[in-house]
């Protein structure tokens, strides 16, 4: 069975890392990058099937490439990992399309179910935080 093309962005080197090692059993990083912006510019040159993206990154932040994206591609799928936990990030994160919001704290239980389920078209908010989330 064909792995799944992952990027992956995050601005904090280690935590990327970290992340990076807990997908790469299961699904293929392609790449990673530090800034959303960079993912904008190469996400037609290496065709990922999901997006893992941080909220806060320096430049264009991971909304503000989620919405350049989709304007792009209707078919992008998206999951944010990301510290903030304010409703208001989590509707303008959904707001995007985007089919996952995983807080880092729930790096190791939530990032994985949340791909899987975005990669089949479902919806996942870490149970951590409201779930009536509707943008």
């Amino acid at each position: 069975m064909k792995r799944a093309r992952i990027l992956l962005a995050d601005d904090h080197a280690e935590f990327s890392s970290l992340a990076q090692r807990l997908i790469e059993p299961e699904f293929n990083v392609v790449k990673t990058f530090e800034d959303g912006q960079a993912v904008v510019d190469e996400f037609d040159a290496l065709h990922p099937d999901l997006l893992v993206l941080d909220v806060s990154m320096a430049g264009l932040n991971g909304i503000e490439a989620a919405q350049r994206l989709r304007a792009r591609d209707q078919n992008v799928r998206i999951v944010f990992l990301t510290v903030h936990k304010d409703p208001d990030y989590v509707r303008s994160a959904l707001a995007t399309g985007a089919l996952g919001y995983v807080v880092k704290d729930r790096l190791a239980s939530d990032l994985i179910p949340a791909m899987r389920a975005a990669l089949a078209g479902r919806r996942f908010v870490s149970s951590s935080l409201p779930q009536e989330q509707d943008p």
